[in-house]
């Protein structure tokens, strides 16, 4: 990034302050996580997981892995 002409700007964000109200929200319903997970797997198909999640395959931007199935 350097001698390149770039702009790199960021923010942060409250935690203390947002965090317990969204967990509140999460728990009554009221915010939905479903679409931040495109696959969901079970343990014994972690590697699987990996790779696709590496190869960008079958759609694949974040793979939950649970254990137990």
């Amino acid at each position: 990034m350097i001698n390149k002409g770039l702009t790199v700007r960021g923010a942060q964000q409250h935690g203390q302050r947002y965090i317990p109200m969204l967990l509140d929200r999460l728990a009554a319903g009221e915010l939905s996580t479903a679409h931040l997970a495109t696959h969901t797997v079970p343990l014994d198909e972690a590697p699987r997981a990996y790779d696709m999640f590496k190869e960008k395959n079958d759609g694949c931007v974040r793979a939950v892995i649970r254990p137990g199935g």
